[in-house]
């Protein structure tokens, strides 16, 4: 099975030595690798009724190319170790791979799967490492943002937290997920499901910023609020944010979804005030730290955000 998965991924233009040995070799011409891992697992992050193989394999490389992008890195490599159910078919992993693969295409080239490892399990789980090349510069981290900063988005607030909406509301039977029929949804629905499902953070614009000068980032994976909040305690600022940049930026100008709705993997950075790279948009300023973290127009908002085990709480996994 696990062949069948390296044979129908491209192979890695970075990679020194692909699949097939014990490791795979992978170039670091920084002499510095940028390593990120995350896992999701069926109930608290997905649902089989709900998300193909193909799904599945394009949203677990894209978020955790999106880690790798907000250190200002290129992605190089994929490992992918997966633990299966005994009947799962060949064809749902063939599937995965693939999804796998053109999400490495489409969003960053010359990323692929290098490795990997499979095992058996009662819970269908994907867990994938993601490595990435700083091209000899320093990573951009959460912690260097400066009052007089501007804070800048790139990527869309809350259509993945809609998408989940839709599969809630129009994809269930009692309690039990059913299968998702597109035929059924019209064109903003559709771009919601797909970001839930088939996110496509801007991982490409991870190096721009970093060149441009961004002096910190991170990817939005748990809401604007929760999220920027962790940005500002870990410079030691506040952030200011004005209530009509953010509207501009949420789906549909939902502004709640936009500051608690997980899962959009958007990048949010501080680049002084007189950058900003294209494909950002001014949400606002970075200022000296007072008593909250995080303001809207003066006020401050709540930090909670996404919480899979919460959020996806009261369906039946199926």
């Amino acid at each position: 099975m696990l062949r069948a998965i390296l044979a129908r991924t491209e192979p890695a233009s970075r990679a020194i030595l692909g699949p097939g040995d014990d490791a795979a070799v992978v170039a670091a011409p920084s002499a510095s690798v940028v390593a990120t891992t995350d896992t999701l697992v069926h109930g608290p992050d997905f649902r089989l009724a709900w998300s193909s193989g193909y799904d599945l394999g394009w949203k677990s490389a894209a978020v955790n190319l999106a880690d790798v992008a907000a250190m200002g890195a290129a992605p190089t490599a994929l490992l992918v170790a997966l633990a299966v159910p005994r009947d799962t078919r060949l064809s749902f992993v063939t599937s995965m791979a693939d999804g796998f693969r053109d999400a490495c295409a489409a969003l960053a080239p010359g990323c692929s799967v290098v490795g990997g490892d499979l095992t058996v399990s009662e819970v269908l789980m994907v867990a994938v490492t993601a490595l990435g090349d700083l091209g000899g510069r320093a990573a951009v981290t959460r912690s260097g943002a400066r009052p007089g900063d501007v804070i800048a988005l790139a990527g869309e607030l809350g259509a993945a937290a809609a998408g989940l909406g839709l599969l809630f509301g129009r994809f269930r039977d009692g309690e039990r997920p059913v299968p998702v029929d597109r035929a059924l949804l019209e064109g903003p629905q559709l771009r919601a499901l797909d970001a839930q499902l088939r996110p496509a953070p801007p991982v490409g614009l991870g190096v721009m910023a970093a060149v441009a000068g961004a002096t910190a980032m991170m990817d939005v994976s748990d809401g604007l609020a929760l999220d920027a909040a962790r940005l500002a305690e870990s410079s030691g600022v506040s952030i200011r944010f004005d209530g009509a940049a953010i509207d501009r930026v949420a789906f549909g100008g939902d502004r709640r979804r936009a500051l608690s709705g997980g899962e959009d993997h958007g990048l949010l950075a501080a680049f002084p005030a007189d950058v900003l790279p294209p494909g950002f948009h001014a949400l606002g300023a970075v200022v000296a730290r007072e008593g909250d973290g995080v303001l809207v127009d003066g006020a401050p908002v709540s930090h909670e955000g996404w919480d899979p085990y919460r959020d996806w709480d009261g369906v039946v996994a199926g």
